[in-house]
């Protein structure tokens, strides 16, 4: 059985579970390089770096809560199966639904993650 909505959800538990893991790694990484790169005072361009591990934090987290996979909306495909068992998506309208879907996932987390190196360059 299968819980694909097209636009809305194309992964399911187990890949919701590996969103999340990768969410708190970034999120972890970016906490102990950002701490870092303030108390040692370092140059701007130095703290612009915190921007990989926000960006993976933020990808993580919001692909998770959206329980929609950006990569496998614009290949258009699908898993609620063990991982690496994806499905193709063959509706047209439905592959459409998941690449805007895939777009406006990868907008909102290159978002987060400029405002989350703003931070670390600001303070």
């Amino acid at each position: 059985m299968s819980d694909y909505l097209a636009g809305s959800c194309n992964i399911g538990p187990s890949e919701i579970h590996r969103r999340y893991q990768v969410a708190i790694t970034g999120g972890v990484l970016y906490l102990i390089l950002g701490i870092f790169l303030v108390v040692s005072d370092q140059p701007t361009s130095a703290r612009l770096i915190t921007f990989a591990p926000a960006m993976l934090a933020s990808v993580g987290f919001i692909q998770a809560r959206n329980r929609f996979c950006f990569a496998y909306g614009l290949m258009g495909v699908f898993n609620f199966d063990s991982a690496g068992d994806v499905k193709k998506v063959k509706d047209p309208a439905a592959l459409k639904a998941d690449r805007s879907q895939a777009l406006k996932i990868v907008f909102k987390s290159l978002v987060s993650a400029t405002l989350m190196t703003a931070l670390v360059v600001a303070l």
